[in-house]
């Protein structure tokens, strides 16, 4: 058994700083309803999240100055952990369990929060979105993560709280578990993942059961 989490939304409860970040500052570029845009783009990398908004709001949109107003805006922020991370993560590393982390999320962004919350020491390998070519819902960012931690994608636990973080570890061919955040999951999501949970305390007990 091996595990590779998602960060925003799994690990840490960022999702709804980002969109809120989003929207306060959409009116600096003149735009509006900026959220559906925002939910889209949940588990995507910065290319990814740039076409999702400009399709929705004009291809002039200035997003790189967007996107890094935003990161300023939450770069000194550390957002809070969910329920039951550090108690998954103890059990994993008690059982001796491989663990990688798989986010989309730009490199300096990710090591800070890890380190910041003292969670960097549980990964064997991390992988951010700027170390792949294609975004979730592509299965690569997992693939290079299983191959991280030498393992075979069918051995790989997923966690995961997005859509498109789900279809990239279906299509992976490893075992997604949902864990929704913000959006709860539809049929096409249900049918996709193994199993869906409310809190990493409940993934936890799953995975003990399998072991």
């Amino acid at each position: 058994m091996n595990v590779i989490f998602d960060m925003d939304g799994v690990i840490f409860d960022s999702e709804r700083a980002y969109i809120e970040a989003y929207k306060k500052l959409a009116p600096k570029y003149g735009l509006d309803d900026v959220e559906r845009a925002c939910i889209e783009s949940i588990g995507a990398n910065w290319e990814r999240t740039r076409d999702i908004f400009c399709s929705y709001h004009g291809y002039d949109l200035d997003f790189v100055s967007y996107r890094e107003d935003v990161h300023e805006e939450l770069s000194k922020k550390d957002f809070d952990i969910k329920p039951g991370v550090y108690e998954i993560f103890e059990w994993l590393s008690d059982k001796k369990i491989p663990v990688a982390l798989a986010s989309s999320t730009r490199q300096e962004s990710v090591f800070r929060l890890l380190e910041n919350a003292e969670l960097k020491k549980y990964f064997s390998a991390v992988v951010c979105g700027n170390m792949v070519a294609h975004s979730k819902p592509h299965p690569e960012i997992f693939l290079e993560a299983a191959k991280r931690l030498n393992a075979s994608p069918e051995s790989c636990y997923v966690i995961e709280d997005s859509f498109n973080g789900i279809r990239a570890a279906h299509s992976a061919g490893m075992h997604p578990i949902m864990v929704p955040d913000i959006k709860q999951p539809d049929d096409e999501i249900r049918s996709l993942a193994e199993v869906v949970l409310p809190s990493l305390f409940e993934v936890k007990d799953y995975l003990e059961e399998r072991l």
